[in-house]
Protein backbone atom coordinates (compact mmCIF):
# COMPACT_ATOMS: atom_id res chain seq x y z
CA UNK A 1 0.00 0.00 0.00
CA UNK A 2 1.27 3.68 -0.77
CA UNK A 3 1.14 4.95 2.81
CA UNK A 4 4.34 7.37 1.93
CA UNK A 5 4.24 9.29 -0.80
CA UNK A 6 6.32 12.13 -2.80
CA UNK A 7 4.96 14.82 -4.86
CA UNK A 8 7.47 16.16 -7.00
CA UNK A 9 5.72 19.48 -7.70
CA UNK A 10 7.24 22.47 -10.32
CA UNK A 11 5.92 25.74 -10.34
CA UNK A 12 4.27 25.66 -13.33
CA UNK A 13 0.26 26.29 -13.92
CA UNK A 14 -0.84 22.64 -15.46
CA UNK A 15 0.44 20.84 -12.71
CA UNK A 16 -2.22 21.04 -10.44
CA UNK A 17 -4.14 17.76 -11.90
CA UNK A 18 -0.89 16.14 -10.07
CA UNK A 19 -1.44 17.10 -6.34
CA UNK A 20 -5.00 16.31 -6.82
CA UNK A 21 -4.66 12.85 -7.73
CA UNK A 22 -1.97 12.88 -4.77
CA UNK A 23 -4.74 13.73 -2.52
CA UNK A 24 -6.99 11.55 -3.82
CA UNK A 25 -4.31 8.68 -3.79
CA UNK A 26 -3.49 9.68 0.07
CA UNK A 27 -7.18 9.54 1.17
CA UNK A 28 -7.81 6.17 -0.47
CA UNK A 29 -4.43 4.84 1.34
CA UNK A 30 -4.47 6.46 4.12
CA UNK A 31 -1.19 7.87 3.50
CA UNK A 32 1.04 10.86 3.66
CA UNK A 33 2.49 13.23 1.38
CA UNK A 34 5.64 14.52 0.79
CA UNK A 35 5.97 17.57 -1.48
CA UNK A 36 8.66 18.43 -3.50
CA UNK A 37 10.51 21.27 -5.72
CA UNK A 38 13.78 21.47 -6.29
CA UNK A 39 15.53 24.42 -7.59
CA UNK A 40 16.30 23.56 -10.98
CA UNK A 41 18.06 25.52 -14.34
CA UNK A 42 15.10 23.58 -16.00
CA UNK A 43 12.97 25.65 -13.92
CA UNK A 44 11.12 28.83 -15.92
CA UNK A 45 12.28 31.87 -13.90
CA UNK A 46 15.77 29.96 -13.18
CA UNK A 47 17.89 33.30 -12.51
CA UNK A 48 20.71 33.17 -14.99
CA UNK A 49 24.18 34.71 -14.02
CA UNK A 50 24.89 37.98 -15.81
CA UNK A 51 28.29 38.06 -17.12
CA UNK A 52 30.11 41.70 -17.28
CA UNK A 53 32.66 41.85 -19.86
CA UNK A 54 35.82 40.36 -20.10
CA UNK A 55 39.02 43.49 -19.87
CA UNK A 56 36.55 46.61 -19.01
CA UNK A 57 38.50 49.06 -16.94
CA UNK A 58 35.36 48.64 -14.76
CA UNK A 59 35.37 45.00 -14.65
CA UNK A 60 35.19 44.38 -10.60
CA UNK A 61 32.49 47.17 -10.55
CA UNK A 62 30.29 45.18 -13.25
CA UNK A 63 31.38 42.07 -11.58
CA UNK A 64 30.11 42.79 -8.10
CA UNK A 65 27.08 44.09 -9.58
CA UNK A 66 26.00 40.94 -11.80
CA UNK A 67 26.66 39.29 -8.11
CA UNK A 68 24.30 41.46 -6.10
CA UNK A 69 21.72 41.30 -8.93
CA UNK A 70 22.10 38.07 -9.03
CA UNK A 71 21.76 36.74 -5.16
CA UNK A 72 18.63 39.14 -5.76
CA UNK A 73 17.15 37.54 -8.41
CA UNK A 74 18.09 34.16 -6.62
CA UNK A 75 16.16 35.30 -3.23
CA UNK A 76 13.20 36.24 -5.34
CA UNK A 77 13.13 33.06 -7.04
CA UNK A 78 13.73 30.64 -3.64
CA UNK A 79 11.14 32.42 -1.72
CA UNK A 80 8.47 32.69 -4.53
CA UNK A 81 8.05 28.91 -5.31
CA UNK A 82 9.02 28.36 -1.08
CA UNK A 83 5.07 29.96 -0.71
CA UNK A 84 3.83 28.08 -3.94
CA UNK A 85 4.95 24.77 -2.20
CA UNK A 86 3.84 25.86 1.39
CA UNK A 87 0.44 27.08 -0.29
CA UNK A 88 0.11 23.77 -1.81
CA UNK A 89 1.05 21.62 1.16
CA UNK A 90 -1.85 23.58 3.08
CA UNK A 91 -4.07 22.60 0.09
CA UNK A 92 -3.14 18.85 1.14
CA UNK A 93 -4.04 19.62 4.70
CA UNK A 94 -6.95 21.60 4.17
CA UNK A 95 -8.21 18.47 2.04
CA UNK A 96 -7.53 16.35 5.11
CA UNK A 97 -4.48 14.67 4.30
CA UNK A 98 -1.06 14.72 6.14
CA UNK A 99 1.12 16.34 3.81
CA UNK A 100 5.01 18.38 4.68
CA UNK A 101 7.16 20.09 2.11
CA UNK A 102 11.06 20.66 0.93
CA UNK A 103 12.85 22.53 -1.26
CA UNK A 104 16.21 21.85 -2.32
CA UNK A 105 18.68 23.36 -5.31
CA UNK A 106 20.76 20.52 -7.29
CA UNK A 107 19.84 17.97 -10.10
CA UNK A 108 16.06 17.28 -9.64
CA UNK A 109 16.04 13.53 -10.72
CA UNK A 110 18.93 12.89 -8.55
CA UNK A 111 17.05 14.71 -5.68
CA UNK A 112 13.94 13.04 -5.91
CA UNK A 113 15.06 10.17 -5.66
CA UNK A 114 17.36 10.99 -2.84
CA UNK A 115 14.47 12.08 -1.03
CA UNK A 116 12.28 8.79 -1.74
CA UNK A 117 15.35 6.44 0.11
CA UNK A 118 16.15 9.00 2.60
CA UNK A 119 12.36 9.43 3.62
CA UNK A 120 11.31 5.78 2.59
CA UNK A 121 8.81 6.40 0.26
CA UNK A 122 6.51 3.67 -1.13
CA UNK A 123 5.62 5.99 -4.06
CA UNK A 124 7.09 8.92 -6.29
CA UNK A 125 4.43 10.91 -7.89
CA UNK A 126 5.24 13.37 -10.65
CA UNK A 127 4.34 14.83 -13.86
CA UNK A 128 5.53 14.49 -17.26
CA UNK A 129 5.92 16.87 -20.55
CA UNK A 130 5.50 14.03 -22.95
CA UNK A 131 9.06 14.65 -24.45
CA UNK A 132 10.54 12.22 -26.32
CA UNK A 133 13.10 11.91 -29.35
CA UNK A 134 15.20 14.40 -29.57
CA UNK A 135 13.82 16.62 -27.67
CA UNK A 136 14.29 14.28 -25.07
CA UNK A 137 17.49 13.86 -25.61
CA UNK A 138 18.13 17.78 -25.71
CA UNK A 139 16.32 18.91 -22.83
CA UNK A 140 16.65 15.29 -20.69
CA UNK A 141 13.67 14.24 -19.01
CA UNK A 142 13.36 13.90 -14.88
CA UNK A 143 10.23 11.26 -15.26
CA UNK A 144 12.83 9.29 -16.93
CA UNK A 145 15.28 9.19 -14.80
CA UNK A 146 13.10 8.84 -12.20
CA UNK A 147 11.77 5.78 -13.54
CA UNK A 148 15.09 4.22 -13.83
CA UNK A 149 17.02 5.33 -10.55
CA UNK A 150 13.95 5.42 -8.12
CA UNK A 151 14.20 2.84 -5.22
CA UNK A 152 10.05 2.63 -4.56
CA UNK A 153 7.29 2.77 -7.15
CA UNK A 154 6.88 5.45 -9.56
CA UNK A 155 3.42 7.08 -11.21
CA UNK A 156 3.88 9.79 -13.46
CA UNK A 157 1.34 11.96 -14.32
CA UNK A 158 0.66 13.07 -18.09
CA UNK A 159 1.30 16.84 -18.15
CA UNK A 160 0.79 19.72 -20.81
CA UNK A 161 3.78 19.12 -23.28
Amino acid sequence: MFKRIIVAITPVKNNNHILAEAIALAKLTDGELMLLHVLSPSDEGYPAPIYPGIGSIYEGALREEAIKNYAQQWESYERDNFDFIKALTAQAANAGVKAEFTQAPGDAGNMICKLAETWNADLIMLGRRGHSGLKELFLGSVSNYVLHHAPCSVLTIQGAS
